[in-house]
């Protein structure tokens, strides 16, 4: 054997072998949106295990409702490990004081409402409701996006701490269509516009015929922690009417999540004098005459 065989096989002996639960998180980890259903050859070519240790660790993993086998023979995702998922406190909290107010947002508009949070240089989508006739949208809940071509991922780059902001600049730029960011100096500026007038606008930047206007959602610190969002047809949208309906939706889920900034708002909003249609109608507070 020669040196540099020698040297191979040497540095070869000092990788720890992968641990149980690491080859379980492999076979897991062989499931993805396009890849829901697999086989056992699949998963064992995909996690690179044995066939042999595939097939223990898929037995286990189904005996404990992590994986359930279909009739043809394949394996997908068990209910008991959505069941757990489902527990992550990020989205359980967040989900279930945001979905009243996307469900008055949805039956305003019947247009798709996206409810999503940052997880490192992602966009993880935590719940979604779409109307039948809204525009098709290539996200699901669960689903992970780019930051810098929706709006909900252009709000949460926009409040993302300035590291952050800096890895997505510096990387190569995803292109979906002509019309998505691809110059780091172009998404610099459209992180200024965001922070100044307080919501983001994707305009085809992920199908041409979709437009979404994202708006953030802030905690007990005023921290931004999720975004929000509605996707309509590009064709005669009119962002900013979008983007009132949208920021309205997001000041109510803010102002539950213990915001002052939303607090504030909602009693400057109240305290504002109410004015008349011109049909001499009810005072509607807080609203312009048409």
């Amino acid at each position: 054997m020669g040196d540099e065989a020698r040297e191979e096989a040497r540095g070869e002996a000092r990788v720890p072998p992968r641990s149980l639960s690491g080859k379980l998180l492999d076979v897991l980890g062989t499931f993805q949106a396009d890849h829901t259903e697999l086989t056992l050859s699949q998963i064992s070519r995909r996690s690179g295990l044995p066939l042999s240790t595939t097939h223990r660790l898929v037995r286990d993993l189904a005996t404990w409702g992590a994986l359930e086998r279909s009739a043809t023979g394949t394996y997908h995702i068990g209910l008991h490990l959505w069941e757990i998922a489902s527990l992550a406190p990020r989205s359980l909290g967040l989900r279930e004081i945001a979905l009243p107010y996307m469900e008055d947002l949805y039956e305003a508009t019947h247009e798709n409402v996206q409810l999503a949070v940052r997880d490192g240089l992602e966009v993880v989508f935590v719940e979604r409701l779409a109307g039948r006739d809204a525009v098709r949208v290539l996200t699901r809940v669960g689903g992970r996006f780019a930051l810098h071509a929706t709006g909900v991922g252009l709000v949460l780059l926009a409040y993302a701490p300035a590291d952050v902001q800096e890895q997505v600049l510096g990387g190569p730029l995803e292109r979906w269509t002509p019309k998505t960011i691809g110059s780091p100096v172009q998404l610099r500026r459209v992180l200024a516009e965001v922070r100044q007038r307080g919501y983001a606008v994707s305009d085809g930047q992920v199908t041409m015929d979709a437009l979404s206007v994202g708006v953030p959602i802030r905690a007990s610190g005023d921290q931004v922690v999720a975004a929000l969002s509605l996707v309509v047809h590009a064709e005669g949208a009119q962002p900013s009417a979008l983007a009132a309906a949208v920021r309205a939706a997001a000041r109510g889920i803010s102002r539950a999540l213990g915001s002052p900034a939303a607090q504030r708002s909602t009693r400057q909003f109240l305290r504002r004098p109410a004015r008349h249609d011109h049909q001499g109608g009810a005072a509607i507070p807080g609203t312009a005459s048409s």
